[in-house]
């Protein structure tokens, strides 16, 4: 995973944070996502200094499933892809997905290592704003090749929308042309709650248009009172300190074909990355969905 981004708007952005479902004596038993993962891009300095130390205390604290990305080490962290699988399971931990940069075999190879292993997803988590919305087609068809690889391998492709996606290029969204010109049985969509709600639209809206697109997302909280535009930090906190309703919004997504839940913190408040693993998982372990 390349380039995080810090571009924040400085809108209010409360009406995002969507109301709770009234009490409904009649209801149906509540949902229940039964894993939670993390993105091992949250404690990749823990990860470079101790491996195998840091899934120790990631598979202790509750998490299940990793999602990992290519960094200097690679998706692997310079093992072998058997003898990473095999330290993480040790750990209680399976990788399900990893975001993927360029490495020497293309993309295929990657999706070759990533099958053996079985892992269920190779995702794209960059391409960075463009100036004409003609690229973004241009990167939809290319979405499609790599689903036609994964697809090949027993995998799927997916894509992560970061901040820019969601900022009108040529007076559209790029990510309305991004899901209208992607093959759905090819690529999915990983949504990342943050970028979702910091850039003004809503993710409920998205993932039930969408409907079984979005497949796998990223969760963090947004701080009600948003630090300033162009603030070195972003203005997250840890999930449940902050304006997005999960509760509600993780519900929609189980109805609407999302499968994999993986927690990415990027601001630190009087924590560690480790620390607030911890309580971002606490807190998915409690919830209660509606």
């Amino acid at each position: 995973m390349t380039n995080r981004r810090t571009f924040i708007k400085n809108t209010g952005l409360l009406a995002l944070s969507l109301p709770l479902a009234k009490p409904d004596l009649f209801a149906v038993p509540a949902h229940k996502i039964s894993a939670f993962g993390i993105q091992l891009y949250m404690v990749r300095d823990e990860m470079a200094k101790d491996t195998p130390g840091t899934l120790k205390k990631l598979g202790q604290m509750g998490y299940s499933q990793l999602e990992s990305y290519g960094g200097d080490k690679g998706m692997f962290w310079g093992m072998s892809n058997k003898d990473f699988k095999k330290l993480a399971a040790d750990n209680g931990l399976t990788l399900i997905s990893s975001h993927y940069n360029d490495e020497p075999g293309g993309f295929e190879k990657q999706a070759e290592k990533a099958a053996e292993i079985g892992m269920k997803y190779l995702i794209c988590p960059w391409k960075g704003p463009q100036k004409s919305i003609d690229k973004f087609k241009e990167f939809a068809d290319e979405f499609n090749r790599n689903g036609e690889i994964c697809k090949k391998h027993g995998m799927r492709f997916g894509y992560h929308p970061h901040d820019y996606p969601y900022k009108k290029v040529d007076g559209q969204l790029p990510i309305d042309v991004l899901l209208a010109n992607t093959d759905k049985n090819l690529v999915d969509f990983e949504m990342d709650f943050y970028y979702t709600v910091t850039e003004g639209q809503d993710p409920e809206a998205y993932i039930k248009k969408y409907s079984q697109r979005f497949r796998l997302c990223h969760m963090r909280d947004v701080l009600k009172h948003r630090l300033p535009k162009n603030s070195e930090e972003e203005s997250a906190c840890d999930l449940g300190q902050g304006i997005i309703n999960y509760p509600h919004l993780l519900t929609t997504g189980l109805d609407n074909g999302m499968k994999y839940f993986f927690v990415e913190q990027s601001r630190y408040y009087h924590e560690t990355p480790l620390q607030s693993a911890k309580i971002n998982i606490d807190y998915l372990k409690k919830l209660t969905l509606v």
